[in-house]
């Protein structure tokens, strides 16, 4: 999609790929801040007069672009392209044409999305510290500054409420296991019947990106709705084999699961609470609860998340948004008790502290 994007604009603009400057690449950065994304309707509201955003049922549809949701506090999609879609285009288009300058391809002289320019004439890791592992130091020039983003969890509390609204043994399932394993949607998606092992509490996950297998531990309840999700798929006719996918579509023809599915599957059970979490924030509400606990180490959770540094795994330590506002609250309220009943004034000087608690039995 980044590709073709920038396909789109050369096209507008009349310039062959392999003939494009950096001028044409500053100029689709900039395109890229200033622009609306495009507006495409669900299929279903494709055939009717109305507009698809006044057709949307969502209560996360109903707010104003950018704007807060009540429940969770995180914006809604903006109208604009986000910091992370311009910066991720930005090393997709540098990484592209790095690839063809290695190969020879056509005439192609220059990279459009050049490094920075305190980047170039430097040497990479030129101040390294032997004791820490190598990072990617190289920085595009029109690449922008993505903000620092906390992880954001689940109070139990909504958890229990999207939970009850869940309508499937499937779904519960899937939540269970997310909530407890802190494995990334997909990763999960793509588990076999023979990967869990009730017997010893573990589910087997393609690590993203390694493709290693790991085994998670999962919480007891998730593999109860596993085996309810399973006899009751088994009775419909699902397909059943070890090497079968464990998780499988609610109605003929069988599919396996695939992600935008159970996205939409999420998406429902949001709207009972008004809320706007994605399915990633399953898995910062399992590393958040593991990262409170204080009987396990920080390094088992980092194991666990297949984090690369342990400053990755260290974010979680830090205080969700509604902690600190129950904090604050609390604080202020024992302000307002405070100057309500001052503490009592300290004797007159002369006085003996000593005698004074002996004659009035110790009280101020």
């Amino acid at each position: 999609m980044d590709l073709l994007r920038w396909w789109r604009f050369l096209w507008a603009l009349g310039v062959e790929w392999d003939r494009a400057t950096r001028e044409e690449a500053r100029d689709f950065a900039r395109w890229m801040q200033l622009a609306d994304k495009p507006v495409r309707g669900h299929w279903r509201h494709r055939t009717t007069d109305a507009p698809p955003s006044a057709e949307r049922s969502s209560t996360f549809f109903k707010l104003a672009p950018g704007t807060p949701n009540p429940v969770t506090g995180k914006p809604s999609p903006g109208s604009k392209y986000a910091a992370t879609t311009r910066a991720h285009a930005e090393t997709v288009l540098r990484g592209f044409y790095d690839f063809h300058l290695e190969r020879g391809t056509r005439s192609l002289l220059i990279n459009p999305f050049p490094l920075h320019r305190s980047r170039r004439a430097a040497r990479a890791h030129a101040h390294h510290n032997p004791m820490d592992g190598f990072k990617a130091e190289g920085v595009g020039r029109y690449r922008p500054k993505i903000p620092k983003r906390i992880p954001r969890r689940i109070p139990d509390q909504k958890f229990d409420e999207i939970f009850a609204g869940l309508r499937a043994h499937r779904d519960r399932a899937l939540l269970a296991f997310w909530v407890s394993t802190g494995a990334r949607a997909d990763e999960l998606l793509d588990s076999l019947e023979h990967d869990a092992s009730p017997d010893r509490q573990l589910i087997s996950v393609s690590r993203k990106g390694t493709r290693e297998v790991q085994q998670l531990p999962a919480s007891p309840d998730a593999f109860v709705w596993l085996r309810l999700y399973q006899e009751e798929a088994w009775r419909k006719g699902a397909p059943r084999g070890r090497d079968q996918p464990l998780w499988w579509t609610l109605r003929r023809p069988w599919r396996p699961l695939n992600y935008p599915a159970a996205r939409a599957m999420f998406n429902r059970a949001n709207e009972l609470v008004g809320a706007n979490w994605t399915l990633h924030d399953l898995r910062h509400t399992a590393a958040y609860r593991m990262a409170q606990d204080p009987d396990m180490p920080l390094t088992h959770v980092q194991w666990i998340l297949a984090h690369k540094y342990l400053s990755t795994t260290q974010l979680y330590l830090n205080p969700s948004e509604d902690e600190v506002i129950t904090s604050v609250l609390d604080h202020q309220t024992r302000q307002a008790r405070k100057r309500e009943n001052p503490p009592p004034a300290p004797p007159a000087p002369g006085y003996n502290p000593a005698s004074l608690s002996v004659l009035f039995g110790g009280a101020p």
